[in-house]
């Protein structure tokens, strides 16, 4: 530990010498001294050492080192750390039993002249210890100081799609972080900085491998593996939790079935399930992906995903877990993939097991820029939902592209479902206040990979940063934790911030408006789902190209799913149908993810549907350059090392924005049979051109 300490303490001082340019390690826990010296001055007048009680555990002593390593960085001078009474200038931390706050609230307060953070166990005082860091980082003045604060979701995950082998299905910031064949011997020190990381923002736990699961880690050498993660997370407040194969027992377990059904079958699960707790006590259970895009699961056996889950959960008995089950599923020729998760789970509602979530996407289809709720989410009051949204940019450009998605979170919390009347947010269906669910969780599709800066693009940290942030509080707002992002991890200068925050916040819509304007969807490259091919009719199934989606032809463009079209609309409560409904009324940005529009139709804009269309796509574009210019004003703020790597990537994100224009306009062109708005200028390349690009691009 006292290693480990001196090591955290180089990476706070060294960068404050000008020793290391910054690389984006320290992601927003870079606790360099505060410029202004009269805030430190007010804060060191706070925190002249810190005390913990004698005999605590090792989470309450992590809290005291944290809290410790971040206030000498911030602040410019040791604070020791010593079990004693508080007193005036000491900061005394001190586990409190506080009903009001529950199992993971702190509260921070002045208590007989000093600062006192508490909380009904050590996990909340760390929690609190982070606040208060934040507190520092950002610029407030201790004066007056009282916050409480406690989580809204009880489950708050991260999801990695890792491999064993090192891969990270639709990663994009290098291999996995964890280092599978050097495990359990060899403990990697960014495992512990990466549950420092998840910590201070709230993260409580940690699924460690792919949905797309491999056996392997069901297996007594790999529950080694996992056994050793799980003790660097555990001081932190972090439980892990496993992907599984539905198709265990026959892999690894030489049972001729998987059929949830069969007492053999059950009795394995339940042995391996007791070996696993043998191994990891505070194991936190296990997610399933089944029956969906070729995996294995009970619909093999004729059982429903009630049964498959409830089978897992009666393995779990009285040990202190949970079953999420995914409901991402589709088969091919099944009609609107829109509609198909719906058809399969919304008739086993209130057929789940107690300790059974179902693990919902954001929108209906799958992780795209812009979706609609998903129509689940207003229709199992009987089942608590796991939302789950993606952090790793598989639709939004990877990471070349800046494109901060905690407006894109926001905006599927804050959707009405209109379950019990207006109000009836998704965040109050996830966070079970709507129906009263004791069970709430959350997951984020990890973004992290093994690259120095963690996520690849620099941006996509603050992906990682909203989402804790969200997680933890979902009435925060998304402006807000861009703000608390930039200044803790960028600059707190004034000017470079107010320059930083509109690109940040607007990033979003922008990537929408150059991609995918008006409600399209689903119109990427094939193989890497990366870059435009509007044009691709052919592959493996229907639901896997982008003319199903889109379905242009002469008339116009959009997917109906009014009652004259697939209906799923009729999949919403009244309330929610009413908003899209009508293609007159309709939210331009979802007009063409619910109606097939004519070319010239004006919609509310005052525009026709190809001008808008058309307009969306060339000023997307153009606001990349803004983009840019808002990066260059905040040049002499930042770190040169970083400023140049953002601004390298946001000039391959505007080349790559007009690709995705002149692709798009040129082959809607082909069926509209308009000209461009005379604004505009034609593409220079032929489509026929952009093509061979593409098809370079996908390795065909």
């Amino acid at each position: 530990m006292l290693l480990r300490l001196l090591f955290l303490l180089l990476l706070v001082i060294g960068p404050q010498a000008g020793a290391w340019a910054d690389d984006g390690y320290r992601l927003w826990l870079k606790y360099d001294q505060l410029p202004e010296a009269g805030l430190r001055k007010e804060w060191q007048a706070q925190t002249n050492s810190i005390r913990i009680d004698q005999n605590v555990g090792p989470t309450l002593q992590t809290a005291a080192h944290e809290l410790q390593l971040g206030l000498q960085g911030l602040l410019g001078r040791p604070v020791p750390v010593g079990a004693a009474p508080g007193g005036k200038g000491h900061l005394r931390l001190r586990v409190a039993p506080d009903a009001a706050l529950g199992q993971e609230g702190y509260r921070i307060s002045y208590q007989n002249g000093g600062l006192e953070i508490t909380g009904s166990t050590e996990t909340a005082v760390l929690y609190g210890c982070f606040a208060l860091l934040r507190q520092v980082q950002t610029g407030q003045r201790p004066a007056g100081l009282r916050l409480s604060s406690q989580p809204r979701i009880r489950y708050r995950l991260l999801n990695h799609w890792d491999n064993p082998n090192g891969t990270v299905e639709r990663g994009y910031a290098g291999s996995s972080i964890w280092k599978w064949q050097e495990l359990p011997e060899v403990l990697d020190p960014r495992y512990q900085d990466y549950a420092r990381a998840n910590a201070s923002i709230g993260l409580n736990g940690v699924v460690l491998n792919n949905v797309n699961a491999s056996a392997r880690y069901l297996t007594p050498e790999y529950l080694r593996k996992v056994a050793a993660v799980a003790g660097v997370l555990r001081p932190y407040g972090q439980r892990v939790y496993l992907s599984v194969l539905w198709a265990a027992p026959k892999v690894i377990g030489g049972l001729k079935t998987s059929d949830p059904l069969e007492p053999q079958v059950q009795a394995w699960w339940k042995a391996r399930t007791d070996e696993i707790y043998k191994t990891i006590p505070d194991f936190g259970g296990f997610l399933v992906k089944a029956n969906s895009e070729g995996e294995p699961g009970p619909q093999d056996y004729s059982r429903t995903h009630a049964d498959g889950a409830n089978m897992l959960a009666r393995a779990l008995g009285q040990h202190d877990g949970i079953v999420m089950w995914r409901a991402f599923v589709y088969k091919a020729g099944s009609g609107d993939r829109f509609r198909q998760a719906y058809e399969e789970f919304q008739p086993l509602d209130g057929q789940f097991a107690d300790k059974v979530l179902v693990q919902v996407k954001n929108g209906p289809i799958d992780f795209q820029a812009r979706e609609p709720f998903h129509p689940l989410f207003g229709a199992m009051p009987r089942t608590p939902l796991v939302l789950e949204v993606q952090l790793t940019q598989e639709y939004l450009g990877f990471a070349t592209h800046a494109v901060y998605l905690g407006p894109l979170i926001k905006e599927c919390l804050e959707a009405d479902t209109h379950r019990q009347g207006p109000g009836s947010t998704v965040a109050k269906v996830v966070d079970g206040t709507l129906e009263k669910h004791s069970l709430s969780g959350i997951a984020g599709v990890a973004n992290i990979g093994s690259d120095r800066n963690w996520t690849g693009h620099p941006v996509g940290q603050a992906n990682w940063y909203a989402f804790g942030r969200l997680a933890w509080d979902h009435t925060l707002r998304s402006e807000d934790l861009a703000r608390e992002w930039t200044r803790m991890t960028l600059t707190r200068e004034p000017a470079a911030v107010a320059a930083i925050l509109p690109l940040l916040n607007q990033s979003r819509a922008i990537y929408v408006r150059y991609t995918t304007p008006l409600g399209l969807h689903h119109i990427m490259g094939q193989s890497l789902h990366y870059g435009p091919e509007p044009w691709l009719s052919q592959s493996a199934r229907p639901d896997w190209t982008s003319v199903y989606y889109h379905k242009a032809d002469a008339q116009g463009l959009g997917f109906d799913r009014t009652a004259t079209g697939s209906d799923a609309l009729a999949l919403y409560a009244p309330g929610a149908r009413h908003l899209w409904a009508n293609p007159a009324t309709c939210p331009p940005d979802y007009l063409l993810w619910f109606h097939h529009v004519g070319w010239g139709q004006p919609l509310s804009t005052g525009r026709t549907l190809w001008d808008e269309l058309t307009t969306r796509y060339y000023s997307g574009t153009d606001s990349v350059r803004w983009m840019q210019q808002q990066w260059e004003l905040a040049k002499p703020a930042l770190d040169p090392q970083l400023y140049a790597d953002v601004a390298a990537r946001l000039r391959v994100q505007h080349r790559e924005a007009q690709w995705w224009r002149d692709a798009c306009v040129l082959y809607f062109q082909e069926f509209a049979r308009r000209p461009l708005p005379p604004t505009l200028t034609p593409p220079a390349r032929p489509l026929a051109e952009i093509k061979e690009l593409v098809d370079i691009y996908q390795l065909r």
